[in-house]
């Protein structure tokens, strides 16, 4: 490509530092990148092709972008740094021109209660200095209005050194603007009884309906001995006291049995030792327990608002800080623009360019006050472009991943723009893409395949998007396929009835989505999609969400682990080694002693950070040496962990490791196109459509599958345009097996494979929130009479 030449006369002469107008990367390996080398122009966007599993985010993520972190991090001092993650350097020869990259991914956004939107961009922040200054009745500084800083008051005396010693008596206020009883939280917690014991029972006969609390068991022991009430008699005879001593006595110490004890009512003792902890890190048998007995109700106090009662009571034009959070922020930035107050010109000129960002960005439809652990993938990032937009920095690298998840065609455009604004500022823009649209307006594609996993990991072509198009590759062939729409639809077997459902932006929507068949679910971003499919569909029996959120697991789980894979591959080993399973797992006996079976070793360096190095003993293998003399088929156990699962569903196809329970297993993980993953990786590094597809294999193995109602929300995210035909073809068998299969998608090839379509808008937030069209997939393209529609049309080509 031509650089823009000079025209300026004053230095005719080029210095040296003008020509590093590229990023060279040479001899790239990073897992399954096999030699890369690649030069990417700077201040340009550059978008990344390839089917799933070819290497993109390796080659984006994991080699320029974490070099990049990596080198920023060793800038600062040994002692920040120890607060940093180690990152080791990325197996590459050579990596030259690099710029300081800015990560803009779709990691779901922390789910802490008291982070919600407005905490997230420091909007807040700007509200709370406003009204602290507008605000009618003055009620304090900013943190009066901050519902995450509690009220203080604290007196006492203070020595002031003056010469000679003296104390003064002072007193401190601190005003926040936490609401006392929720604690900023906007919920508040209540405890189902009947949940904790059944009343027509004593103890003795087993009352206590608590995980771990059996009459024969330890705390059994303390509460029937303690003597406090009669263990034989039913509860529901208790005299008032009793029963208070049951649930809400102080510690007390007690003997038992002559040992002694600590006694405690049953409610302080289950807070702190259940309902305090993180609900997905508990046993599934107590997180069911505490699912039951737990109610949240909206604080009664502060409805919600998650603020005092004073931070509640001042206002700037009838409006109270409460109000504007709970405002939806394209009508919140039109109240901004109405201000007109000198002293806070300033603020209020950073404020409404924060919030017409989010306008401009598609998120108009958000209110401040959403909690920031509610936002999908898509809306997190784009969360988290907003802070950039307005970033005075150029000169840097911005990396995305897949910008347009979560967007309707509609909303892509918007997307378009934004990246193309961050490009003309002078920033270097790497994006990785599936969607034509997006790769349409870059100035440099690079095409990565032609395969996934081992099949994968070289450069097919490096150009501009003509060129792609011409050129034989996979990306390029599929470039500018369009699905047609169904000729015949299949006849539904029943309904899921939904009646007046408001959660959200939702205005009491009545519909039936049709079982038997594949209903798609479609509308603008911020239409209700996900509010009328998750959020008013009864998660019933039979009802399984498929959703793209972390797999709760450590650094050892693995596909094998997590699918039940590793069971039939353990006992076959054993079988044919005739010594037990548990010596063909890392995590119990089989494990390599040096590093636990973990692979690495973390070296703690105290105040720097650690670091984790390969296992010398076992070369990463994670297995004692003794393990790996056992062989199946001609393989050990690590070499079948490292196969892909293509691979493997081969291996144990026939021959000496035929084994038909893993056979299967593969076979579903093929299936759903995670053919090239490998069936040892850590959970940790798939991304977020792999992982829903990990876990739709797993659902498919179920019993009593056949009653199931799949729930899909996006299932094309990361998946490559050659990939979604496969997609559409799992979706098909899932049907015709007797499933009913939901899915919430924007992509229009599975829109217009649908049975029926429902569509909801017609815009976003309070615009949205309506059914505008029901119907077959060819009803909506011959009446164009929605956003979807129209985009619809457009692409089948009618």
């Amino acid at each position: 490509m031509s650089m823009a030449t000079r025209t300026d006369t004053q230095s005719p002469a080029p210095h040296v530092a003008d020509s590093h107008d590229l990023i060279r990367v040479h001899g790239a390996r990073v897992n399954n990148l096999k030699d890369v080398s690649i030069e990417i122009p700077k201040r340009r966007l550059t978008v990344f092709t390839g089917v799933s599993g070819s290497g993109k985010s390796s080659l984006v993520f994991g080699t320029i972008a974490a070099e990049s972190q990596r080198l920023i991090n060793e800038t600062y001092s040994a002692f920040v740094q120890g607060f940093m993650p180690t990152l080791t350097r990325p197996e590459v020869d050579v990596l030259e021109g690099l710029t300081t990259a800015i990560l803009v991914d779709q990691q779901r956004m922390g789910a802490d209660p008291r982070s919600t939107v407005g905490t997230a961009t420091d909007t807040n922040a700007m509200l709370r200095i406003l009204f602290s200054r507008l605000g009618q009745p003055h009620i304090g500084p900013p943190s009066a209005y901050a519902f995450n800083v509690p009220s203080v008051r604290a007196s006492g005396a203070i020595t002031v050194e003056r010469g000679a010693k003296k104390a003064v008596k002072a007193t401190f206020n601190r005003t926040g603007g936490m609401c006392p009883r929720c604690e900023g939280r906007g919920t508040v917690s209540d405890i189902d009884l009947t949940q904790l014991y059944d009343d027509s029972k004593s103890l003795n006969e087993g009352a206590l309906t608590i995980p771990g609390y059996s009459v024969d068991g330890w705390y059994g022991r303390i509460f029937g001995g303690c003597g406090f009430f009669d263990p034989d008699k039913p509860i529901r005879k208790f005299t008032k006291k009793e029963l208070h001593d049951l649930l809400h006595k102080e510690p007390t110490k007690i003997k038992v049995d002559g040992i002694n004890l600590t006694y405690e009512g049953l409610i302080p003792k289950i807070q702190k030792s259940m309902l305090s902890k993180d609900i997905d890190a508990l046993q599934p048998h107590v997180r069911a327990f505490v699912e039951r007995a737990m109610t949240f109700t909206v604080c009664p106090e502060c409805d919600g608002t998650r603020l005092s009662e004073g931070a509640r009571s001042s206002k700037i034009e009838g409006l109270s800080i409460a109000d504007a959070c709970a405002t939806q922020i394209s009508d919140l930035a039109d109240w901004v623009r109405g201000l007109d107050e000198p002293s806070v010109a300033p603020l209020l000129v950073a404020l409404l360019g924060t919030l017409d960002s989010f306008v401009e960005i598609g998120l108009g439809y958000l209110s401040l006050d959403r909690p920031a652990g509610t936002l999908s993938g898509g809306e997190a990032q784009r969360v988290k472009m907003i802070r950039h937009l307005g970033s005075s920095l150029t000169d840097t690298t911005y990396v995305f991943d897949e910008p347009t998840a979560g967007l309707h065609p509609h909303d892509i455009q918007r997307m378009n723009d934004l990246l193309l604004r961050l490009r003309d500022k002078g920033n270097t823009v790497l994006v990785v893409e599936h969607k034509p649209e997006t790769i349409a307006i870059a100035d440099h594609v690079v095409d990565l395949g032609p395969g996934a996993g081992t099949a994968g990991g070289t450069v097919c072509f490096e150009g501009t998007v003509e060129g792609l198009r011409a050129g034989g590759t996979v990306t390029g062939r599929h470039f500018d396929d369009r699905a047609a729409v169904k000729e015949t639809v299949r006849k539904p077997t029943g309904a899921l009835e939904i009646r007046g459902a408001t959660a959200n932006n939702l205005t009491g929507v009545d519909v039936d989505i049709p079982l038997g068949v594949l209903t798609v679910v479609t509308g603008v971003a911020g239409s209700g999609k996900s509010s009328l499919v998750h959020g008013s569909i009864p998660a019933g029996e039979g009802v399984v969400s498929v959703d793209q959120s972390a797999i709760r697991g450590s650094r050892r789980s693995n596909p094998a682990t997590y699918t039940g894979l590793l069971d039939p591959i353990r006992k076959a080993f054993a079988k044919a080694n005739g010594v037990k399973p548990a010596l063909f797992s890392a995590n119990s006996e089989g494990a390599c002693p040096t590093c636990n079976g973990a692979g690495v070793i973390y070296t703690d360096l105290a105040m720097m950070a650690g670091v984790a190095s390969t296992c010398e003993e076992c070369e990463g293998k994670r297995f004692q040496a003794a393990v790996l003399d056992h062989h199946l088929g001609g393989r050990d156990i690590s070499e079948v962990l490292a196969m892909s699962v293509s691979e493997a569903e081969e291996f144990f196809g026939t021959g000496e490791a035929h084994t038909p329970a893993a056979h299967r297993i593969l076979g579903r993980l093929a299936d759903v196109g995670l053919g090239y993953l490998t069936i040892g990786q850590p959970l940790t590094t798939l991304s977020g459509g792999e992982r829903q597809r990990l876990k739709l294999a797993t659902h498919m193995g179920e019993k009593g599958g056949d009653r199931f109602v799949y729930v899909l929300d996006e299932p094309t995210t990361g998946l490559h345009l050659a990939d979604v035909e496969q997609l559409l073809g799992l979706l098909d068998r899932l049907v015709d097996s007797g499933k009913s299969v939901i899915v919430i998608e924007h992509h229009q090839a599975v829109m217009a494979h649908a049975d029926w379509i429902i569509d909801l808008g017609p815009g976003a937030g309070h615009d949205g929130g309506r059914i505008v069209f029901e119907g077959t997939p060819a009803d909506l393209v011959a009446a164009r009479s929605t956003l979807t529609g129209e985009h619809l049309a457009a692409y089948v080509g009618t």
